[in-house]
């Protein structure tokens, strides 16, 4: 393999960084295309998001319509087996759940010079969600980003998806109706991030903006934050798996794979104190790449960003992934409960064989909605917290005001603000 490094060799942190940078590179084209497309829109309204949705991915919204129909919906969810409903209806009632343990409390108290302060949390207004199409689209997006909305009290949410020709997953449809959500709009891209940051004729603008997507749609989110909120640029999916050779080569083989297969920009990385088990673990990657369904796609992801790092011990490996700050880190070595505590750096962890990520994709209760690209040094999982804002309460008693006054005075004709100043001064002549 190409991408094998030594962490005792001399240029280790050099050459790693070097290697993690790679998928950073900024798309001057990607750029320049989206703010186009978000200025169409800003001006052009409907007509710009039907222009771009024909073209990108051959539908008409004149005839379609922007929203799935009533009856669209219904055709929808009678396609859907009741396995699959069940499924879907398992991950919803384990998600909601799980964020239903992060919502916060009001907070209220008074000093000891009797002034009250506190906060209240208030849920957003209006959020848009987004869920991929195109060359996958993902039920369990649609859950992950519904779910804390629903759970932090957002009354207004509205989906976005593309459907490429007219194809998209009758489960996506399901999931989100089953949660409560009647704007479904079938476009995606650029110029759907653009019309729910600023409203067009058929679309009313959102407050914020979450979920992920392609190159396009990143680059679009980033381009509108400001105008609307949003949770993240995220870019494309990672794992980083740490474990020793009482894991099955296969197992392993497989978990780094499950990430690959999303996109070829993805990345797969191995940290092992073994080098000839890593070896044997690339091994059945390379058998697996030729049975997988998205075989290509994962190939080209293992061969460009995926990577081996061979290690003295366990302790460096929890040291290196705090380097690469990965979205998913798995630990799978002994006595890896003991190292948690050294994990600086990672969006979601599981533990143990028993603990692959791929059931925090779906079912465990966790967000997989995660920071990527080393944003787990700074930012954390989809959560209520996003769909909330804070609120500051302050009541000053007439003691407070007369403790505190004469000090705001001082401090704010040393800044120059006379009017803030004379604001608090006014006051105390009548005290």
């Amino acid at each position: 393999m190409n991408n094998i490094f030594f962490y005792e060799n001399t240029n280790f942190f050099t050459n790693f960084t070097k290697f993690l940078q790679s998928r950073e590179q900024t798309n001057a084209e990607v750029t320049k295309l989206v703010s186009s497309i978000i200025e169409d829109v800003k001006v052009n309204k409907d007509f710009a998001v039907i222009k771009y949705t024909k073209r990108f991915d051959n539908i008409d919204l004149n005839s379609k319509g922007f929203f799935y129909k009533p009856i669209e919906i219904k055709e929808s969810i009678d396609k859907c087996s009741s396995k699959d409903k069940d499924a879907i209806e398992l991950s919803i009632s384990r998600i909601l759940e799980f964020h239903k343990k992060q919502m916060p409390s009001n907070v209220n108290w008074k000093d000891a010079l009797g002034i009250e302060l506190g906060w209240v949390w208030k849920p957003i207004d209006r959020v848009g969600v987004y869920v991929p199409g195109g060359k996958a689209s993902y039920p369990s997006s649609a859950i992950m980003n519904i779910a804390p909305a629903k759970v932090a009290g957002v009354k207004d949410i509205i989906l976005a998806s593309p459907c490429a020709d007219g194809i998209y997953n009758p489960l996506m449809i399901y999931a989100s109706f089953s949660m409560g959500i009647k704007e479904i709009l079938r476009a995606g891209g650029a110029q759907a991030i653009a019309a729910l940051a600023f409203g067009t004729e058929s679309i009313e603008k959102v407050c914020k903006i979450t979920g992920p997507g392609n190159e396009y749609v990143a680059e679009a989110k980033r381009q509108v934050f400001g105008k609307v909120g949003i949770d993240s640029v995220a870019g494309p999916s990672e794992v980083l798996l740490i474990c020793d050779k009482n894991m099955p080569e296969k197992i392993a083989a497989i978990d780094l794979l499950a990430q690959a297969e999303h996109d070829e920009n993805a990345q797969s990385i191995l940290i092992t104190d073994d080098k000839e088990y890593a070896s044997r673990v690339e091994k059945e990657i390379e058998n697996y790449l030729k049975i997988l369904k998205r075989k290509e796609v994962a190939r080209r992801s293992w061969k460009q960003f995926g990577a081996i790092v061979i290690v003295p011990d366990f302790k460096k490996s929890i040291e290196v992934s705090n380097l690469v700050a990965p979205e998913h880190l798995q630990l799978c070595f002994e006595n890896a409960e003991k190292h948690i505590k050294s994990i600086k750096n990672a969006g979601s962890v599981f533990v143990g064989y028993w603990s692959p990520e791929a059931l925090g994709d779906y079912i465990t209760g966790s967000n997989h909605v995660l920071p990527t690209n080393g944003t787990a040094k700074f930012s954390s999982s989809l959560s209520v917290f996003d769909f909330m804002k804070r609120v500051a309460v302050t009541k000053v008693n007439k003691n407070g005001f007369k403790k505190l006054g004469p000090s705001v005075v001082r401090l704010a004709d040393s800044e120059g603000l006379q009017a803030h100043s004379l604001s608090v001064s006014e006051r105390l002549k009548d005290l």
